[in-house]
């Protein structure tokens, strides 16, 4: 996310636990140009493959022109060391770049930050659609930098030197605005949280805190 608000790419965040249908919606709303993905996400009892949801995604796609080859930069957890794909070599899909290659790879550049109108888009985040089809919110830049300054500052009481804990997930606004943008505009640190509020039990937040 901090990496596209700097060279002025929107970004689109979704929740890890859509189906595919539900991330063909979204692909279809927004049309990407690149896929970010870690290779899997954890649940209590399971884990979740994402690579192959996001493969079903793209098949369903009718307004992507060529969406199975749409490019994915996969990140693979390390603590999982199954294979990002069950099936390495699916016909006509584009081949992914893996994260981590790619760094070592030292095939990159420090990009500048970008100066952008104060209009222009940050990102784009979709209602849950459990009321009709999702909508697509756009966020723009200095909008969002301004209300979230104003309200970390007077809403949280959060300053330089502070620490913010929100557990939402990434992919709803909470975790846009009050988990990655929020905290660091108002100079304080940020504290992610993976896993479900009761996994183990219900104690696990308060000993976060």
């Amino acid at each position: 996310m901090l990496a596209c608000a700097r060279i002025g790419a929107i970004h689109s965040v979704v929740f890890g636990g859509f189906a595919a249908k539900e991330l063909t919606n979204r692909i279809e709303s927004c049309l990407p140009k690149l896929i970010i993905t870690c290779s899997t996400g954890l649940e209590p009892n399971k884990v979740i493959k994402y690579a192959p949801i996001i493969d079903e995604a793209l098949s369903y796609c009718t307004k992507l022109e060529n969406a199975s080859q749409v490019k994915r930069l996969i990140w693979q957890r390390p603590n999982i060391n199954d294979a990002i794909y069950d099936d390495q070599s699916v016909e006509g899909r584009e081949e992914y770049v893996n994260y981590q290659t790619l760094l070592d790879s030292k095939d990159w550049e420090i990009a500048p930050c970008e100066s952008l109108p104060s209009t222009h888009p940050l990102y784009i985040l979709y209602t849950s659609g459990t009321t009709g089809d999702p909508k697509g919110i756009v966020r723009d830049c200095g909008g969002t930098a301004v209300g979230l300054n104003y309200c970390m500052a007077n809403t949280f009481d959060l300053h330089q030197g502070g620490v913010h804990f929100a557990s939402s997930d990434i992919g709803w606004v909470v975790g846009h605005s009050f988990i990655v943008y929020g905290p660091l505009i108002r100079c304080s640190k940020a504290i992610f949280f993976e896993g479900k509020p009761i996994t183990p039990d219900a104690g696990v937040i308060w000993r976060v805190c």
